[in-house]
């Protein structure tokens, strides 16, 4: 039996091992930390989002302008195949309004159990507390509990993860080791710093909802959180890309009014009502939005329904990485063949969030972590065959 070593045990990881295994092939799984999955734990921790049930054109279409190794993985592995996958487990599922699927638990740790077990059957070897230093000639060399360790193997696996939550694991410190083929870490889905005065600390935590939001090119409808930092949510989220540039953030606080509409409201006379009792009353804003547009409309113009319809919302950028749900930047595409090897080292193939992609939340981006480990596999596969 030819040896497959997986490095990283996070979902791209995970299958990646599966799919060698069931293929015949003698594998080891290592990872750096104590125990499996431990950022797939944390992202099931309020629910975990595994896949969208949606069309297959508009699911690809959610990943933007990306290479075509992963627009081919994903589109080989999409939302139907993680279902069934997670079927497969054992896990029942359901899918939410807004086609998001999670499982019937809505937790991470009976899927990740029942994975692992499975892994455990097909004859996986599992090593924890492995973490990998480079290489050793052409061996793979670890720190261990048991002092330096070094394995040569026919093929190998490396999923290890983005550069946020470090105290997950997922630290991007493996970049070191893979110097000229990695482009520099930065945060994806990420809160957004706002710099608040005190008017607005009594509204943190309640959500703005229903907004449009707008940075450079990217629109998006959605909601957000007020934070004693600033904004956070899949509206944020979703315009990461542009507000990681430093574009202003502007929002609609009525997308479905028009202007026109807007200003026939508010010329309606306000009698003994404050501003804020006749916003709420005529316009139907929420406390916290009216707080956001007294924030940053003060001193209110003549238009007060121009400012409603396009509020702009000064920032300082993301928040630290450290604290972004996952990260753009990693090994670059095209140091990689189209199965997901590094062409500058014939056998070993990257996978998973380690890979310079970035996708928006609601179960895009752990179908992707599967679907490129899975790809990777299968390259894997082929690769043996052909040195066979």
């Amino acid at each position: 039996m030819t040896h497959a070593l997986v490095i990283g045990a996070g979902p791209a990881g995970l299958m990646a091992a599966e799919v060698l295994a069931d293929a015949g092939h003698a594998v080891t799984i290592a990872d750096a930390m104590p125990s499996f999955g431990r950022k797939f734990l944390m992202a099931g921790k309020s629910g975990l989002n595994i896949t969208k049930d949606e069309p297959a054109d508009r699911f690809l279409a959610a990943y933007g302008d990306v290479p075509s190794a992963l627009r081919d993985a994903v589109a080989r592995f999409g939302p139907d195949d993680v279902i069934k996958w997670v079927e497969g487990l054992g896990q029942a599922h359901f899918t939410g309004s807004t086609g998001r699927v999670f499982p019937q638990t809505m937790k991470a740790s009976p899927l990740l159990r029942s994975w692992l077990q499975r892994l455990g059957r097909m004859g996986a070897v599992q090593q924890r507390r492995w973490r990998w230093v480079g290489w050793d000639g052409t061996a793979i060399a670890f720190e261990t509990p048991d002092g330096r360790m070094t394995v040569d193997p026919d093929v190998t696996i490396l999923a290890l993860g983005g550069a946020s939550w470090a105290k997950l694991g997922a630290n991007g410190d493996w970049s070191k080791l893979l110097p000229d083929d990695v482009v520099p870490f930065q945060p994806a889905n990420f809160g957004l710093a706002v710099p608040w005065s005190s008017y607005v600390q009594p509204h943190f935590g309640s959500p703005i909802k229903s907004v449009m939001m707008q940075a450079a090119t990217l629109r998006t409808r959605g909601e957000c959180v007020l934070t004693s930092h600033g904004l956070e949510g899949g509206g944020i989220y979703m315009l990461g890309p542009a507000l990681r540039e430093g574009h202003p953030l502007i929002i609609d606080l009525k997308p479905d009014w028009s202007l026109e509409k807007l200003r026939v409201a508010l010329a309606k006379p306000r009698g003994k009502n404050s501003l804020s009792n006749h916003l709420r009353k005529t316009v139907r804003l929420e406390p916290a939005q009216i707080a956001l547009l007294a924030e940053f409309g003060r001193p209110y113009p003549d238009d007060l329904g121009g400012l409603i319809k396009g509020l702009p919302i000064p920032h300082d950028g993301p928040r630290p990485m450290d604290e972004a749900i996952s990260t753009a930047g990693g090994v670059r595409f095209d140091a990689l063949t189209g199965d997901l090897m590094l062409s500058a080292r014939p056998g070993v193939f990257c996978a998973g969030e380690m890979l310079d992609w970035e996708a928006p939340t609601g179960g895009y981006l752990i179908t992707a972590c599967l679907a490129t480990g899975r790809h990777a596999a299968l390259g894997a596969c082929r690769f043996l065959a052909g040195r066979d």
